[in-house]
């Protein structure tokens, strides 16, 4: 079965617009995006649209490629202080010269609804923030569209496979999944024969922007395949964003897979903006 990340957006959308409307409040989504990164330009005009479709002020402050971190960090010093601001996200990949965890702290934990701050951390592992990182909070709803009220049931008794340690996937998804007490496994590029843990996985995840790495012969029969990444892929008739995972393939062994594009992303972006609703609640 295919997960139409497009629909479970909209629905998230629909929510998202009542909220706001009971809020009384306006709401601002400040994106900081520096460079020309493809995919970074094409999450942020998804963001912006989004934005636009419930009623949020999407302001992008963008900068050059060659900025330096401290000039960057001067430059959130400024857009943190602007009251307007609800909500600052850094749009990751930064450049090569930045010291990106630096750059990320310098958001206010009540302003960080990427949860990417050392703080907003930090109270993520303890279970003790008010939201969840955006990729997180769309796994979890894929989960708990496929799980129903059994969710706990089936976590506990599930291995679980996550391919990449980044930031913004496999990090603060191992952490949920183990404060979930799943066994979850945790691959890098220093892990040898990679399949021989993707094909004990009952639910795959993959998070490393490696266009069509994970491949049918690498998949469990029957497993549920998450794919978080996403690359350019360059075809006769032009460029498309392809995933991580060798869809055509890997859909005739999964019994749930999500597409890319049109599977977690479009939840990702829902739920960055879902974050900032609930932090502009307690504000």
């Amino acid at each position: 079965m295919i997960i139409d990340g497009r629909k479970i957006r909209d629905e998230i959308k629909e929510q998202l617009k009542e909220k706001i409307k009971n809020l009384h409040k306006d709401l601002r989504l400040a994106i900081v995006l520096v460079g020309e990164n493809l995919v970074s330009l094409k999450f942020v005009e998804e963001k912006k649209k989004f934005g636009l479709e419930i009623g949020v002020d999407t302001r992008v402050y963008k900068f050059d490629e060659a900025i330096s971190t401290t000039a960057l960090r001067d430059k959130l010093a400024e857009i943190t202080r602007i009251k307007q601001n609800t909500g600052i996200i850094i749009q990751l990949p930064l450049p090569p010269q930045i010291n990106v965890q630096y750059i990320l702290n310098s958001v206010p934990p009540e302003k960080d609804i990427d949860v990417l701050s050392a703080r907003a951390l930090g109270d993520f592992y303890v279970g003790r923030s008010p939201v969840l990182p955006p990729v997180v909070g769309a796994v979890k709803i894929i989960l708990d569209k496929i799980f129903g009220d059994a969710i706990t049931e089936n976590l506990t008794n599930k291995n679980v496979v996550i391919v990449g340690a980044g930031r913004l996937v496999g990090k603060p998804l191992a952490v949920w999944f183990i404060n979930k007490q799943t066994t979850v496994s945790v691959l890098n590029k220093n892990t040898a024969d990679i399949s021989k843990f993707t094909r004990d996985a009952d639910i795959l995840i993959s998070g490393i922007g490696a266009l069509k790495f994970i491949k049918a012969n690498m998949v469990k029969e029957g497993a549920i395949v998450i794919d978080c990444g996403t690359s350019v892929e360059k075809t006769e008739v032009g460029e498309k964003y392809s995933g991580d995972v060798d869809f055509d393939e890997v859909q005739k062994k999964a019994s749930h897979i999500t597409p890319v594009p049109g599977g977690v992303g479009p939840i990702t972006v829902a739920m960055l903006f879902k974050n900032l609703v609930e932090i502009a609640k307690i504000k």
